[in-house]
């Protein structure tokens, strides 16, 4: 049920995000989440897209390095405390975070989307299932 995330390398330098997304734009790939961390010379871009392997594939073709990883995406409730439930699931469940983001969703509900790295993903969506906490599929996002 995990979600696939790309991790773009770039170089640190005015103007290579705005290449990289212009490559995306051209293709008519929608980027539904975004992060950027910088380190010392290079960035890593990671984007949840809507159609990933086209997005891997236009990628490469331009020369970007990139790599799939597996993330767990949940829908919590869109107010104070909505994430604390999902981390106490985490908590109780022993699974460590290693990153998260939020997601960008147009959606009638009232539900927030976020974007989360964990030690086992496997093991944090039969959590989050278990807790009531609704895990959101590739399907799903290529359809927001």
């Amino acid at each position: 049920m995990s979600v696939k995330q790309i991790s773009i390398f770039l170089e640190n330098k005015p103007g290579k995000m705005c290449e990289m997304t212009n490559v995306l734009a051209d293709n008519k790939i929608n980027m539904r989440g975004l992060s950027l961390a910088e380190t010392d010379g290079f960035g890593i871009v990671r984007v949840i897209v809507d159609d990933v392997y086209e997005a891997t594939t236009v990628l490469k073709d331009a020369g970007y390095v990139n790599k799939l990883t597996s993330v767990v995406i949940v829908e919590i409730p869109d107010v104070p405390g909505g994430l604390n439930q999902v981390l106490k699931v985490f908590d109780t469940a022993q699974i460590n975070l290693e990153y998260m983001y939020a997601l960008s969703a147009e959606t009638a509900s009232d539900q927030a989307y976020m974007v989360i790295r964990v030690s086992d993903h496997k093991a944090a969506e039969a959590a989050l299932t278990k807790a009531g906490i609704r895990v959101v599929t590739q399907e799903e996002i290529a359809a927001l």
